[in-house]
């Protein structure tokens, strides 16, 4: 009983333990290149439970054109804050085909939800005013690997 209770233990660890350990950024995440217009947005990809949990946390800096694309199974409300994450940051939701849904300007280390106005299955990061700054906003479309059907 007692080897399997070891057993047992040593297994949850294997499974949660990765969750309990993480203080780094994750940097190996897969690529997508995206566009916005003629802006390229070099994107990692964060496709699994435990990659969207990390997401951006733990980055002191993130080049210019890149960012981090959220995917999710199925399209739904999404909300996300900035626990652990140390850069400032504007979210865009974003539909199956591109179109940004809204946009949320977020702050670092802040528990405050920002949530998607209608069901999206991608969130795009990027630093804080990079889509101000190109004049983009809800209703303008971002296409690339992730967004052809």
């Amino acid at each position: 009983m007692k080897k399997l209770s070891i057993h047992l233990l040593s297994l949850l660890f294997l499974v949660v333990g990765p969750a309990w350990s993480q203080d780094a950024p994750q940097l190996q995440l897969p690529r997508v290149t995206l566009s916005a217009g003629m802006h390229l947005i070099h994107a990692q990809v964060a496709a699994t439970p435990q990659e969207r949990a990390v997401g951006l946390m733990f980055r002191k800096e993130m080049p210019v054109n890149e960012g981090m694309l959220f995917a999710f199974e199925q399209a739904s409300e999404q909300c996300f804050w900035m626990k652990n994450t140390l850069l400032p940051l504007t979210a865009a939701f974003v539909t199956d085909d591109g179109t940004i849904v809204n946009l949320a300007d977020m702050q670092p280390q802040s528990l405050v939800s920002h949530c998607s106005t209608k069901p999206v299955r991608f969130v795009l990061e990027m630093n804080k005013g990079w889509f101000d700054k190109r004049g983009l906003k809800a209703g303008s479309k971002l296409s690339g690997p992730p967004f052809t059907r």
